[in-house]
């Protein structure tokens, strides 16, 4: 199963396996539904669903079934828990929305399957996809544009890229929130987005941004801010980071932070300024992590803040970023703050400009451009 933001590349992830099915087994049988091609619009439940695929296999053959955005076909899961019964057939599936197995499915699928959780391309993959070399100004369009696959068929520029990305956005509001979660009040959902994206990364509750909302003229409450925020992560356009108290190895109840999933969906939505450079770097980090197969919190000790503690295979890493270090006193809190968790894990700063020196107390620093390309 690939899950994943719309455009992230699933698609072609999954033309790529059967390519490599027909290499292996050239008799194989594939059968390859694309929920986003007219020709499958009478797929639309799971009774649909698995007719079609029963004219499709053949007996005493292996079988291959790709459905691609399986989550616009109504009860999917009732199908697939037939087919599986089926001899020699595997299933490939893809989807935009982080809660596709539902939970009789994924009881009824325990240990027989795996997820691939698809994100956006990672630095480096974008240098490869747009034949760039590893040096600033790709960084820049890098940290502009974001790591959209499709990207490398246009021209980089302000205008083209920002006007696909704005498509993007639209598509994923529309068909994998609005439309899926029947939202009826589309004005907040498009300023609640417009609210994530001109806060990236900043802590808050769901009654702070109520009230934010509030002071726009638009009044909701707190427990539809969540229904929305929730709505919004599980089509993979934001997802959340919660807070994680590290001497008391637990998490807070309330408040935590929201990042894109696309650094350039973030930046087509609120701009892309200068004043808006440490959203942006803190941003691409924390994807950076979770690209790598971290799971990511924000720390908290002794009521100081760590950007992120990354945690993998048992193993945690400390990260605090910075715009620049130029200053003594953003030098004492970035470093202060790691100096001051007691366990001897490895903590690091990370900053967009480089910088050639030793380690302070131990703690080492990391440039943007260095961290993102290992």
């Amino acid at each position: 199963m690939l899950t994943g933001q719309r455009r992230v590349g699933k698609s072609y992830l999954l033309f790529q396996v059967m390519d490599q099915l027909k290499q292996l087994n050239p008799a194989i049988n594939i059968i390859y539904i694309n929920k986003e091609d007219l020709s499958f619009a009478s797929l639309r439940n799971a009774d649909d669903l698995h007719d079609y695929v029963k004219t499709q296999m053949l007996v005493n053959n292996d079988n291959a079934l790709f459905i691609d955005e399986i989550q616009d076909i109504e009860d999917f899961h009732l199908a697939l828990r037939s087919i599986l019964l089926w001899p020699a057939t595997d299933i490939y599936i893809t989807g935009s929305n982080a809660n596709l197995l539902s939970s009789d499915l994924a009881g009824y699928l325990s240990g027989r399957f795996i997820e691939f959780n698809v994100f956006s391309l990672s630095y480096l993959e974008f240098l490869n996809f747009h034949q760039l070399p590893n040096e600033e100004s790709s960084l820049h369009l890098f940290l502009k544009f974001g790591g959209l696959p499709y990207i490398k068929h246009l021209p980089l520029t302000d205008a083209v890229v920002f006007e696909y990305l704005k498509n993007i956005y639209n598509t994923i509001i529309y068909r994998d929130v609005v439309n899926r979660f029947a939202i009826r009040n589309t004005i907040f959902l498009e300023r609640l987005v417009q609210f994530l994206a001109q806060h990236t990364g900043s802590l808050f509750s769901a009654k702070k941004i109520s009230d934010y909302l509030k002071s726009q003229q638009i009044k909701i409450n707190p427990a539809q801010v969540i229904q929305y925020l929730g709505h919004l992560a599980a089509a993979f356009l934001v997802f959340p980071v919660a807070r994680y108290d590290i001497q008391g190895k637990r998490l807070f109840e309330f408040g935590e932070k929201y990042y894109f999933e696309n650094i350039g969906i973030r930046n087509a939505i609120a701009g892309y300024r200068p004043q808006d450079m440490h959203m942006v770097v803190e941003s691409v980090v924390c994807h950076h992590l979770k690209y790598g197969g971290y799971d990511v919190k924000v720390g908290e000790v002794n009521g100081n803040e760590i950007d992120f503690v990354a945690e993998k295979a048992g193993e945690t890493v400390y990260y605090q970023v910075a715009l620049r270090l130029t200053e003594e006193k953003t030098i004492e809190r970035e470093f202060g703050n790691l100096d001051k968790i007691p366990d001897h894990f490895p903590k690091k700063v990370i900053s967009l400009e480089n910088f050639q020196g030793n380690t302070y107390k131990g703690i080492e620093y990391q440039s943007l451009q260095n961290f993102l390309s290992s």
